[in-house]
């Protein structure tokens, strides 16, 4: 059964956004020391499950929902869910162009999509700044002002 009401926007604990993109870093970086296509495919798994099914869904959601959320504080405030799962999404873009590049052939492609997944996880983990957030954000008041317009 889902806590969900329809029409009313998922709120989050923006701690948790930051906490996965902690262990997406981690493992952006593990792909470009090792070449692995294959672990960047699994990291397109997590990406996947985050954007098409939700943060709650995600591996790392969910061990921020059990290991380190009971050690916190409550957040200060809570989150619309819809801007870290668009960038969930757009990872997931990247993931499986830089999976694709490394297990075909064309390291160069794993290389560049992998650098640039992890300049964006690695701006949220250090420095709070969720880039695909702000491009979502960008896309909603684009799409309003051609409504409007």
């Amino acid at each position: 059964m889902s806590d969900r009401t329809p029409g009313v926007p998922v709120r989050v604990d923006p701690r948790g956004p930051r906490f996965a993109a902690v262990l997406t870093t981690l493992v952006l970086l593990l792909v470009l020391v090792s070449g692995s296509g294959v672990l960047l495919a699994a990291q397109a798994v997590v990406f996947a499950l985050g954007a098409v099914l939700g943060l709650r869904w995600s591996p790392y959601g969910w061990l921020y929902r059990r290991l380190v959320r009971p050690r916190l504080g409550p957040p200060q405030e809570l989150e619309d869910e819809r801007p870290p799962r668009f960038a969930q999404a757009v990872g997931l873009g990247f993931a499986v162009a830089g999976a694709a590049g490394y297990l075909s052939g064309a390291t160069w492609l794993g290389i560049a999509a992998s650098a640039a997944a992890l300049a964006a996880a690695f701006l949220n983990a250090a420095f709070g700044y969720c880039l695909g957030c702000e491009f979502y954000l960008l896309a909603v008041r684009g799409r309003a002002r051609l409504s409007h317009g």
